[in-house]
């Protein structure tokens, strides 16, 4: 059965997509710890993120940092922190989260919710940065 993940990839669940290539998918989490939190995954339905082929692996990585640089733009007050924790979905993706303390990242905190037009707001501050 095809994750969460790969049917955003299929373009079957709707997404606040920040960027794409061939290989790779950029968006925002639709439950974010702290507002900026992007997803960063392959579009390649992989498990475990070092299952991945060593190329690919790579290849994720700068894509990644590609995408946190724009962050580090858009929220130049906040750290870009990274995350692999890969219990949430069994599809390897990296989050990209801007912090300002520790405690920004810790997964047990309550998850935001925002309006359509907020996330579309940060998508663009993301985008443009």
């Amino acid at each position: 059965m095809a994750s969460i993940f790969t049917k955003i990839v299929q373009g079957e669940i709707p997404s606040y997509t920040i960027a794409e290539d061939d290989q790779h998918l950029a968006f925002l989490d639709m439950m974010p710890l702290v507002k900026g939190h992007c997803l960063v995954i392959p579009k390649q339905e992989v498990d475990l993120i070092f299952d991945l082929e060593n190329e690919d692996f790579k290849n994720l990585w700068s894509f990644a940092q590609t995408i946190a640089r724009k962050m580090e733009k858009a929220f130049p007050e906040r750290r870009i922190a990274v995350a692999v924790v890969g219990l949430e979905v069994p599809h390897a993706h990296i989050h990209l989260i801007p912090i300002t303390k520790m405690d920004d990242m810790n997964f047990k905190n309550e998850r935001l919710k925002f309006a359509d037009e907020e996330y579309r707001e940060i998508q663009k501050l993301i985008i443009n940065s």
